[in-house]
């Protein structure tokens, strides 16, 4: 059987981020190890555009980008060394209205030898909710995570994230998990959302775990009073909070990068990388937008104009290829 290139590199980012052994999600996917082992050394070697399957016929010349365009990708990449290809490739778009795709410019900084190794992870990938969110503040996620103080102790992030565009809402550090630091944040992201407004006409839906904060009787009775359903995940199935779990793992993949002294420090930390996370970081499950853009209803205008861009780009790219041949 034929894959395209999207789901080979779909395949890729499946068994990246299974926590089962690549043997046996392979085995679940149908695909013989041999053949995904190729896919993975053509993908390593040259990036997403290696998947594609090689054709007999010469590769069209005429879509090749410049040198002086390939130069400021290279100088952006220098400059803002913690974008991934991807998000480089859109932050180039964006700021130069020229459109590049992934595969260029993950094939154009591997051939000046600026791509790192890949950080894998052994977190499965989330399997889709039953009740997908088509808007904004319809259902949130909620949970804990936790952090070491050095000299201190632990300490508890109790996040609501809105489920439809993964916007951090609020956030708050505990020195518990109880359920009223539950209720606490929660009323942080009614205020923050304006969900608190009496015109609101449907609360969001909060989803949670089974941990005792959120079994417990006083959260039930605030979520009553707020007009609230509140549902609960599998136990023992982390995933159907995958949305939230991903944003602890993003989180801590940077902020665990120092030591911390103070709950100030860390308080300090997580507030510059939530702020970095709703309103920089492109998200690729929303097509690269940020959180924010999709929260406040600016996706739809921004992948519309992006497609406007690629379209007079790859024009462009045309006329020159015209010229050059006449």
């Amino acid at each position: 059987m034929r894959y395209p290139a999207s789901e080979k590199l779909e395949i890729i980012r499946i068994v990246e981020q299974s926590h089962l052994p690549a043997k046996r999600t392979l085995d679940q996917l149908g695909v013989a190890r041999r053949t995904f082992y190729r896919w993975y050394d053509r993908f390593l070697e040259g990036g997403p555009e290696a998947l594609q399957d090689r054709p007999s016929a010469p590769s069209r010349v005429w879509n090749r980008i410049g040198d002086d365009i390939q130069q400021q990708i290279v100088e952006m990449a220098l400059e803002q060394t913690e974008l991934s290809p991807r998000e480089l490739a859109v932050r180039f778009t964006d700021e130069k209205r020229y459109f590049v795709s992934e595969a260029t410019v993950y094939r154009l900084l591997k051939a000046h030898d600026l791509i790192t190794s890949p950080a894998y992870t052994v977190i499965k990938a989330a399997e889709a909710f039953h009740t997908q969110t088509t808007q904004p503040n319809e259902m949130w996620q909620t949970d804990f995570t936790y952090f070491k103080i050095i000299g201190w102790g632990w300490v508890y992030l109790s996040t609501v994230l809105d489920d439809y565009s993964r916007y951090i809402i609020a956030w708050k550090l505990c020195t518990t998990m109880k359920a009223e630091d539950v209720t606490e944040t929660l009323d942080m992201a009614l205020t923050a959302s304006g969900c608190d407004h009496a015109n609101v006409l449907h609360r969001p839906r909060l989803l949670s775990d089974n941990g005792p904060s959120y079994i417990a009787g006083e959260l039930a009775s605030y979520l009553e009073g707020k007009a609230m359903d509140h549902i609960r995940g599998a136990p023992f199935h982390p995933q159907t909070q995958g949305k939230i779990e991903r944003w602890h793992q993003t989180l801590k993949n940077r902020v665990l990068l120092e030591n911390y002294f103070l709950p100030g420090d860390l308080e300090q930390q997580i507030k510059a990388f939530a702020e970095h996370y709703n309103h920089q970081r492109y998200h690729e499950s929303l097509k690269n937008v940020t959180p924010a853009d999709a929260y406040f209803g600016r996706a739809t205008a921004i992948i519309e104009r992006r497609e406007r861009i690629k379209r007079q780009t790859l024009e462009h790219r045309r006329l020159q290829h015209r010229r050059l041949a006449a």
